[in-house]
């Protein structure tokens, strides 16, 4: 069920009028927000919520095998075998595809052929990816490593609702147990009587702005640059001039900042509005001057996630071999995307182009650690230097932004034949074709200055929205919805991570 559809504004309408009734009676609130998680997931495909049981009753059992076990070993065997399921589970819907294609092509070079038709069921051959499996199980390997040293084992219930908890389940961001577990205690308790105050009329603004802020970046920005940029010149970049070519290139850099940052604050508004607070995703990830900035501001929740369960794991900076570690992650990041050559490439020039920042930020500052970034935390939650944009810092900036934009083109090209085909109209520049429409610049503009003033607009919004009648906001709202939906093109594009 995609956000920007009619079939989920009523279902969220619904949800949100009998969250709100249920004030009085925040008991019953655990099984509404089931009901709405279970109802919600079955939308995007009946077929796949066996498999989401599955995942919570192995993450369940796990916890509380860890609970009775006798001694920390045995504690951390439950703990390796409850994530070593879950990891199975999303292996085998991610990459089963590709090793049964790669085994009749190996056997086919030995002479041996391999009737992958007759052998296997088309219900498996052809087998839709279930959504939003990967968030799922990390959120539940997240939840039995937190187990594993503290055990404290939550309901079966309980862990139902985290993992399947409907605005995130699709494509985050990721939650963390010891941040869900207390807000939905907070709203389905005594404590959720309480009226609404003016801090939680500001939330709730807040919450609609974000929607409204999801909606123009999604609906006009990704919509705009996928419809009338990026789609045509990456499935046929033969037909494109190389201006053409760069300016889709720019394009979907644009596109699945939109596009992703989009869905996220549409995931945080539609939280806000049920009394939860979501974990930012995104802190304008295009204005970082390196890499390693720029990943402490793109996709937050999965780079924190590979950080604290895949690279401290693996030694971190410890014995000499952070950058193996370093490489190693990035490249496993990549492939978590999808078993192809495109995502290792892509994950590979990141991990190197990460190493490669650790080593000069080491020469600089040799007492500082992989981890620091060698500034303050911002306000707004993004780290580095509070300082102004300067010109002294515009070159790293430059080579930030176009290492990322180019680096894009292998995640978002189909195939290998394609990547070079635009890699060879950009460097053997001049190439004839077709061109790309003036419309696209200020598009461009647009999503890279809701990077720089998005932040500042939607806190203006909210604090002028509390100051009106309630008639006043509503009508406000419901017009600034029907504005950008009447912007946007028609029929709506799939967000871009809802494959992974």
């Amino acid at each position: 069920m995609n956000f920007v559809t009619s079939q989920f504004a009523l279902f969220f309408l619904v949800v949100l009028l009998f969250w709100w009734a249920s004030q009085q009676r925040p008991g019953l609130r655990p099984g509404l927000l089931l009901g709405a998680n279970m109802l919600f997931y079955a939308a995007a495909g009946p077929a796949f919520v066996p498999l989401l049981l599955a995942a919570v009753f192995f993450t369940w059992g796990a916890a509380r095998l860890m609970a009775r076990a006798r001694g920390e070993a045995s504690r951390k065997r439950w703990c390796a075998a409850g994530i070593a399921a879950n990891l199975c589970l999303l292996a085998f819907f991610k990459y089963y595809e590709f090793f049964l294609l790669e085994l009749a092509d190996a056997l086919a070079l030995l002479g041996f052929f391999l009737p992958l038709d007759s052998l296997l069921p088309d219900a498996l051959l052809n087998f839709a990816f279930p959504l939003g499996i990967s968030f799922y199980i990390f959120q539940g390997i997240a939840y039995l490593a937190g187990q594993a040293g503290n055990p404290q084992p939550q309901s079966f219930v309980r862990v139902l609702l985290f993992l399947s908890f409907f605005p995130t389940i699709l494509a985050g961001p990721i939650l963390r147990p010891q941040n869900f577990f207390p807000q939905l205690d907070a709203a389905t308790s005594e404590a959720g009587r309480t009226p609404p105050d003016s801090d939680r009329e500001a939330d709730i603004q807040e919450g609609f702005a974000l929607l409204l802020s999801g909606l123009f970046k999604k609906v006009v920005l990704a919509g705009y640059l996928a419809d009338h940029v990026v789609r045509d010149a990456f499935q046929t970049p033969e037909l494109f001039s190389s201006w053409g070519v760069l300016l889709a290139v720019y394009g979907y850099s644009l596109q699945i900042y939109c596009d992703f940052s989009g869905y996220t604050d549409l995931a945080l508004g539609i939280g806000r509005l049920l009394n939860f607070s979501l974990p930012r995703n995104f802190a304008s990830p295009y204005l970082a001057c390196n890499l390693k900035d720029f990943w402490r501001r793109w996709h937050i929740s999965l780079s924190s996630w590979l950080r604290d369960y895949l690279y401290i794991p693996l030694g971190g900076n410890k014995n000499g071999r952070r950058y193996r570690n370093l490489l190693l992650t990035m490249i496993l990041g990549g492939l978590w995307h999808g078993a192809h050559p495109r995502f290792l490439i892509w994950g590979a020039l990141h991990g190197l182009g990460l190493c490669l920042t650790h080593a000069a930020a080491s020469r600089r500052s040799p007492a500082s650690g992989p981890a620091e970034s060698g500034g303050q935390e911002r306000p707004d939650g993004a780290k580095g230097r509070p300082s102004r944009f300067v010109l002294s810092r515009f070159p790293a900036w430059c080579a930030t932004f176009h290492f990322v934009t180019f680096a894009w083109i292998f995640f978002g090209v189909e195939d290998m034949d394609r990547v070079q085909e635009i890699f060879r109209r950009l460097l053997d520049w001049g190439q004839p074709g077709q061109g790309f429409p003036l419309m696209a610049l200020p598009v461009i503009g647009a999503a890279f200055f809701s990077q720089a003033a998005g932040g500042a607009i939607l806190g203006r919004f909210v604090s002028l929205q509390t100051r009106l009648p309630l008639a006043a906001r509503a009508t406000t709202l419901a017009l600034l919805a029907a504005l950008i939906l009447r912007m946007g093109p028609d029929g709506v594009f799939p967000f871009i991570y809802f494959q992974f």
